[in-house]
């Protein structure tokens, strides 16, 4: 049976409890809020499931990416919508054409982050756009199945080690299934951003707009955007807002986020979406700071597909993409900050964010100056 003995060594997948034929694992918040598997051992038949579905248990080969694009929609309200190129809509929109479902992270009537699914055009907007917040499965893997065996296309999207659970608890290659996974920083707890909506919000009044990703003053320059029919919360650039430099520090991801064993194409999905971080350097026209994608397409039915769609595109190589995107193959690093963020966090809120990133600018100002002055000796 499934025992998390030490945390770094469970994603929150969700494919052990999925799996169990009894019903006898709960997915249980732990003091951080990130959810993890408890066996009801009295209920418990020792059958195994659990353990032959866990993607750290039986973590896959690493997957080179067979083709690297830097790619956009031609829908420029769609691509201003999205947070870099807009393409995971194309794959949504074909995939709905063929009569298809898609599934994706949307935030739900509280703005917490939980996966869902849609079968209309209409639907696929609430997929748009960056959600830093790891989000609620639930039984979304059933649903999945359910459809597939109905013989009909399915685009599964989510992190890579959401997509490593539903294909370990599938065990089946399904032709109609298409997947793709985003290119991962970490996911933050749940609980933080809970309580960071409800600091910017002490009177409750009901949220009408919420972007994590606003481009409004460009892609280079996003911020967080959130308001209410009256008031404006806040607005900003990510490097001022409290929730967003926690994230950037590492101060509240999951304890797995640290060693992630889903990288490096280990999710083997079929697609890898991103930003295309530092497209002035490779595809300078294509720089307009309105955002370009990162799409790695990965297997043969992903390139099928994806030649099936019309995208305006470069070509660019895999080495190109991860100097901009380090997060492909490596995972956040764990300081001695994360524990004092959890330490202060209970009294003082998100208020101890501030002070934590300041002290780190000052140790990294320390660092780079002892850099330069081995550099000029």
């Amino acid at each position: 049976m499934i025992d998390i003995k030490d945390k770094k060594n469970c994603t929150g997948c969700h494919a052990c409890w999925s799996v169990c034929p009894r019903k006898c694992i709960r997915m249980m918040p732990d003091e951080e809020g990130f959810l993890y598997p408890q066996v009801v051992r009295e209920h418990c038949i020792d059958c195994g499931a659990c353990e032959k579905v866990c993607p750290v248990l039986h973590p896959a080969d690493t997957q080179p990416p067979s083709q690297v694009y830097a790619a956009r929609n031609w829908d420029e309200d769609v691509r201003m919508s999205s947070s870099s190129g807009g393409v995971f809509t194309l794959l949504a929109r074909e995939i709905i054409r063929r009569g298809g479902v898609v599934f994706g992270a949307s935030f739900a009537k509280d703005w917490q982050v939980v996966h869902s699914w849609t079968e209309q055009q209409e639907g696929i907007a609430a997929f748009r756009g960056a959600k830093y917040v790891q989000s609620l499965i639930g039984d979304v893997y059933h649903h999945v199945r359910c459809f597939l065996k109905q013989n009909r296309w399915v685009l599964f999207s989510g992190t890579p080690c959401q997509v490593a659970g539903l294909k370990h608890f599938l065990r089946i290659d399904y032709e109609r299934l298409l997947t793709g996974d985003v290119v991962c920083h970490g996911v933050p707890s749940p609980l933080v951003w809970r309580i960071y909506l409800e600091s910017i919000n002490p009177q409750k009044e009901r949220i009408t707009h919420l972007s994590m990703r606003d481009k409004s003053r460009g892609w280079k320059q996003y911020g967080m955007d959130i308001r209410t029919g009256k008031n404006t919360l806040y607005i900003g650039k990510a490097a001022s807002n409290l929730y967003s430099q926690g994230y950037l520090d590492n101060l509240f991801l999951r304890p797995s986020c640290y060693a992630c064993l889903a990288k490096k194409g280990r999710s083997h999905s079929d697609f890898t979406l991103g930003d295309f971080w530092g497209i002035e350097r490779v595809h300078p026209l294509m720089d307009d700071n309105w955002g370009t994608g990162l799409v790695l397409v990965n297997s043969p039915a992903g390139m099928n597909f994806y030649q099936s769609l019309s995208v305006f595109q470069k070509e660019a190589t895999y080495a190109q993409a991860f100097l901009g995107n380090p997060s492909l193959e490596c995972s956040a690093p764990l300081t001695e900050l994360r524990k004092e963020f959890w330490r202060r966090f209970p009294e003082e809120g998100m208020k101890c964010v501030s002070d934590i990133h300041k002290r780190k600018r000052k140790i990294w100002v320390r660092l780079l100056n002892r850099i330069y002055k081995m550099i000029g000796t």
